[in-house]
């Protein structure tokens, strides 16, 4: 299937590294014109050395809702997709919630939840602008918003709350033709999931790579890792005219981890 997003634009959320990097590299190969944000100027830098005349950067913190409404603004032409990708972990470790504190929370919920809500709610303009019925927006969540999952309840419940905005989102936008949809990715081997092994009792005996092959082994049926690439290729599938009645959906990558019945 050869999907050609040439003439479009791509915001991309939280570009500089794991997934959203991979999501950035799928767009651009499909010919669209990546407009890339993230906090680490240095990942963006590298980035934007892959294909200098088709990748404009800028270094936002996407806590700061003005910042992000600036970027947005400057566009006169709107853009045609965004995707949201950020976000971060508490840094410790559930098992049960009250190990950790109530301002263990803060962070968290600022960036995963708020930095997907500002930048939405700042590119709303410039989503809006010129013909809108090819446009696309993609919420990246987690299966440990579906779950409950007790590693990281901050970032859990962050992400669960992702999900619910990003369908009350896809019935805003309808009317207009913009569709909105959240993907969860399982088990992908990323520094944030590293972070959450750094976190856990486990560290002090296993390392990195047999505490992960122990996990997968457990919570996925199909027992292997999901890749950046795949969601770098379903984004760009949603975002075609393939996925133009798919809205108000979360797609799990997850290798089955989570299903329903």
């Amino acid at each position: 299937m050869n999907i050609d997003l040439t003439g479009q634009t791509t915001a991309v959320i939280g570009a500089g590294n794991g997934i959203g990097r991979a999501i950035a590299n799928a767009f651009l190969e499909s010919g669209s014109h990546i407009l890339a944000l993230d906090r680490d100027a240095d990942a963006l830098e590298d980035f934007r050395r892959v294909s200098p005349e088709k990748i404009t950067c800028s270094v936002v913190d996407i806590g700061d809702y003005a910042s992000l409404q600036s970027v947005s603004d400057d566009l006169a032409d709107g853009i045609d997709h965004l995707i949201c990708s950020a976000a971060i972990g508490s840094g410790k470790t559930g098992f049960p919630f009250w190990n950790l504190n109530p301002s263990d929370w803060e962070s968290v919920l600022e960036v995963t939840l708020m930095g997907t809500v500002n930048s939405v709610h700042a590119f709303a303009t410039a989503l809006l602008k010129g013909e809108t019925k090819r446009k696309s927006v993609l919420l990246i969540s987690s299966v440990a918003g579906q779950i409950g999952s007790q590693t990281d309840p901050p970032y859990s419940a962050s992400k669960a709350a992702v999900i619910n905005f990003a369908q009350c989102a896809a019935k805003d936008f309808a009317s207009y033709g913009v569709r909105v949809n959240a993907m969860s990715p399982g088990m992908v081997k990323t520094d944030l999931n590293e972070s959450v092994w750094a976190a856990s009792k486990e560290s002090a005996d296993q390392s990195y790579e047999e505490w992960a092959q122990e996990k997968i082994g457990k919570i996925s049926p199909l027992a292997r890792w999901q890749t950046p690439e795949e969601f770098g290729a379903m984004a760009v599938f949603l975002a075609s005219e393939h996925g133009k009645n798919i809205t108000g959906q979360t797609i799990n990558i997850d290798g089955g981890q989570v299903m329903h019945s």
